[in-house]
């Protein structure tokens, strides 16, 4: 696994290398948390796992037979040329479980992008002048999961782009008070989308 100018480590280790650790110590899964303040999404604790992976916004819960791991993605800056990202290693609590299914977060995003439509066109307010990035790629999940997780992950992606880029220039503060409640829920339906998708491979596959 690369990232932009360097490999992703796990402390000093490579993640190649750290996850065939993890194998031989009994890993199982791989579970993807999306937190934010007040909606720890895929977090079980412990507080100081919870709290640091809701400033850094994402995490990956290594679920294995004895103990579980938290993994959260830092940028890694190694000398004046290297860039990178390192894994921080935290103690992980149990693998959540009562997340939404697949169905159910693209039933919660459908109505979250129709609220946000009907609040947002009431509205006025500027065009942002920031560079489309709507076309870029991202989200994709690999080969094996279901075609329903596939769609729900590249819409999701295509939502966070779009929060990403609102912009609040120009509106007035009741503007801003209704536009800011309407982005809070589709991120928060975006992100859930996010986790259902990555997690669809667990589902059995009626669910799919």
């Amino acid at each position: 696994m690369e990232a932009a100018g360097g490999p992703v480590v796990a402390g000093d280790v490579p993640l190649r290398k750290y996850l065939a650790n993890l194998r031989v110590g009994g890993l199982r899964e791989l579970r993807l948390a999306l937190p934010a303040p007040g909606d720890p999404l895929g977090l079980s604790g412990p507080a100081s796992f919870n709290s640091a992976a809701v400033d850094v916004g994402q995490a990956v819960i290594a679920v294995a037979d004895g103990q579980n791991t938290g993994l959260l993605p830092l940028p890694d800056h190694r000398g004046s040329s290297y860039v990178g990202v390192c894994l921080e290693v935290h103690d992980s609590g149990p693998a959540r479980h009562d997340l939404p299914s697949l169905a159910e977060a693209e039933r919660d995003l459908s109505d979250a992008m129709r609220a946000a439509t009907e609040a947002l066109t009431s509205v006025d307010g500027p065009v942002s002048d920031r560079p489309d990035r709507l076309g870029q790629h991202g989200g994709e999940l690999a080969p094996g999961y279901p075609a329903r997780a596939h769609r729900v992950a590249t819409l999701a992606t295509r939502l966070a782009t779009v929060l990403r880029l609102a912009d609040d220039r120009g509106l007035t503060v009741a503007q801003v008070a209704a536009r800011g409640a309407a982005l809070r829920e589709l991120d928060r339906a975006v992100r859930r989308a996010l986790v259902a998708a990555h997690h669809a491979i667990f589902e059995p596959i009626r669910n799919q």
